[in-house]
């Protein structure tokens, strides 16, 4: 999801049972307008995302150790939202932004190997590339992501190279085979 997407979470959007997020509503900042709610970006932004067991657990405490603020803050008739800064106030993507920064600063300041700049859509595109060498579908991918265009997805958002291409071929090979010892 996006940081909008993802900082417009609420506690309603989190279906711990079901183990799904709804994602139908992103979280904007604009200096002259202030915070306020929007529709996702297109019909195919708007979905259900299932949960892994890791994502379930981490979603799962940030909703028991999520404090609740002393006045919950309302926009645009949204409220409850996960992620609150110090002040209890729901956390604006420029926030998480910051924050990546200021983690690979401090990590670089310590380790002689330094970290590239990092920033929640290196995660995003590092999602989709790592699902995409693992065999998840382009369509699913597409779905996930929640784009439009499949050639987002496949264009954008997947960095294969010829590596995994040759992985893919071996693992093709090793299919054949198998299929053909079946066949005898």
């Amino acid at each position: 999801m996006t940081k909008a997407e993802f900082c417009g979470l609420t506690l309603k959007d989190i279906d711990l049972e079901k183990r799904t997020i709804n994602v139908n509503h992103q979280l904007q900042y604009v200096g002259n307008k202030g915070k306020y709610i929007e529709k996702t970006k297109t019909e195919a932004g708007t979905r259900v995302l299932p949960m892994s067991d890791e994502v379930y657990a981490a979603f799962k405490r940030v909703v028991q150790n999520r404090k609740k603020p002393k006045v919950e803050e309302m926009i645009d008739g949204y409220t409850g939202f996960l992620f609150l800064d110090r002040r209890g106030k729901p956390m604006m993507p420029y926030q998480w932004e910051k924050r990546f920064q200021h983690t690979v600063e401090k990590y670089n300041k310590i380790y002689r190997v330094q970290l590239p700049k990092i920033t929640p859509h290196v995660c995003r595109h590092t999602f989709c590339t790592n699902a995409a060498k693992r065999g998840i579908s382009v369509e699913t991918l597409k779905y996930l992501m929640g784009h439009t265009d499949i050639s987002v997805t496949s264009n954008v958002y997947t960095h294969l190279k010829l590596e995994d291409a040759q992985r893919e071929m071996e693992r093709l090979e090793r299919v054949e085979k198998e299929m053909k010892k079946c066949a005898k």
